[in-house]
């Protein structure tokens, strides 16, 4: 049974050693005479770096910059830019609007769930993938549709998502 990454099962945190840390140095250097304004620009270059932001990356940037943890922790989980977890190579976004839904959309989410073992919000354990709705990806006339990457695949049926999925694996 493979471990699954999701909102709901952070990964576990990452010791200091484990973690090379010296890539926060530049960011640092950049921001050191900024004002307290650049807490965002700090968060944005650390998940560019690492992909995502760990809580031994945040412990860093809150003791470099002088602020409560609990005030880093407000700011990563009001913005939506900001990962707590990391994504997989692929984000598959299964579009659950109206136009997909009469098309039974439930069925491909479904599909999609048991195919990567994950809910909606999660990566599955081999960081090839990360599954999320969303309200409208805005091709309708598709419906059901999904987006992996940049790629809209519509016209969905439940037996054909996992040959689909075949074509992103490696």
């Amino acid at each position: 049974m493979s471990v699954v990454v999701s909102p709901s099962n952070p990964p576990e945190p990452v010791s200091p050693h484990a973690l090379e840390l010296a890539a926060l140095e530049p960011i640092f250097e950049t921001y050191q005479n900024a004002a307290r304004g650049s807490l965002i620009p700090v968060l944005q270059a650390a998940q560019e770096t690492y992909g995502y932001l760990s809580t031994t990356v945040l412990e860093t940037i809150a003791s470099r910059l002088n602020f409560p943890i609990s005030q880093i922790y407000g700011v990563v989980t009001f913005y939506s830019q900001f990962r707590l977890a990391p994504r997989g190579k692929h984000v598959i976004r299964a579009c659950q609007g109206t136009a997909c839904h009469v098309r039974d959309s439930s069925l491909v989410l479904e599909t999609l769930k048991s195919a990567l073992g994950v809910t909606p919000g999660g990566t599955t354990a081999d960081l090839q993938f990360t599954l999320e709705t969303v309200a409208c990806i805005g091709a309708c006339s598709l419906a059901p549709v999904m987006m992996i990457d940049n790629e809209a695949h519509g016209r969905l049926r439940p037996d054909r998502v996992r040959a689909i999925l075949d074509k992103y694996r490696g």
